[in-house]
């Protein structure tokens, strides 16, 4: 299994609202309908929460702004996350994503990366 790890910071025009409201709303339904065509095993979506209790931690590690959420979406190997390239309607749909991406998320300042878990605790 294989992990795309992606840290989103909003437009600048967007509020945080705004922008929670459209990447949950809209753009996370183009990535669901997609999963099959795109072999994507799992799509996640983490929200922001806790403003206080998450403002005290930061600021008791000395770090920095918080990202405005972060996505992981998950493929069963490195070649079955490229094998849709090979199909003109798998490249349609990941292009109309990436442009959909473009509207809301500061590309610029969005570090995304592909990982493999080390699941060090389970209960």
């Amino acid at each position: 299994m294989i992990k795309m790890v992606y840290c989103l910071r909003r437009q600048p025009h967007l509020t945080p609202e705004q922008f929670r409201d459209y990447w949950l709303n809209t753009h996370g339904p183009l990535v669901r309908d997609a999963a099959g065509l795109l072999n994507i095993r799992r799509y996640v979506q983490h929200h922001p929460s806790h403003g206080e209790l998450s403002e005290a931690m930061r600021a008791s590690r000395g770090a920095p702004e918080p990202y405005d959420g972060v996505a992981e979406i998950w493929f069963d190997s490195v070649e079955a996350m490229q094998a849709p390239a090979k199909s003109p309607e798998a490249r349609a749909v990941m292009r109309a994503i990436r442009e959909d991406e473009a509207t809301f998320i500061d590309q610029a300042r969005s570090p995304a990366w592909l990982g493999e878990e080390h699941v060090l605790v389970q209960s």
